[in-house]
């Protein structure tokens, strides 16, 4: 797969904030090879995306599984008539998502 543009872009601005190359991979479904394409410049001039454009740092690995067990939680509560549970079980799950982790 070839990244679009905007994904070269936001690629660029993941290894400049630092990002681990195979957690930068790991976003995309893609393997390294990809993310150093994009490094070498292979997709041509394109330029770092700014910081409010780049996915939370950290592997998506974890994060996803952290969020797909607070939604599970979220639909039992739900299910439960416990609305307010779920909502919040739900923020929770989008605040952990977002955090940048090392």
């Amino acid at each position: 797969m070839a990244f679009s543009n905007k994904e070269a872009s936001v690629v660029l601005g993941m290894v400049a904030r630092g990002d681990k190359r195979h957690d930068i991979a790991a976003w995309y479904g893609e393997n390294q090879a990809r993310v150093a394409e994009v490094e070498q410049g292979q997709y041509g001039n394109v330029t770092a995306a700014p910081a409010a454009e780049l996915p939370p740092k950290g592997a998506p690995g974890p994060k996803g599984r952290r969020l797909r067990s607070k939604v599970t939680k979220a639909v039992e509560a739900l299910e439960n008539k416990d609305a307010a549970t779920a909502l919040q079980l739900l923020k929770d799950g989008l605040a952990d998502f977002s955090k940048n982790e090392t």
